[in-house]
């Protein structure tokens, strides 16, 4: 019987497999039903502009 190589490299077939995706379908805004286009970029734009200067 012999040990267990504890230093042995196992090759993957693909090294930019994506087991699990950084942010699931729930956490989109299409998970919560939300279709925002344009005019949603430029709303959040506006608020951004609007920000209070102590943020």
């Amino acid at each position: 019987m012999t040990a267990p190589d504890a230093d042995r490299e196992v090759p993957l077939a693909d090294d930019d497999l994506d087991i699990l995706p950084d942010t699931t379908s729930d956490e989109r805004d299409e998970g919560w039903g939300d279709h925002y286009g344009d005019e949603a970029q430029a709303a959040d734009q506006r608020l951004l502009e609007d920000r209070p200067p102590h943020w």
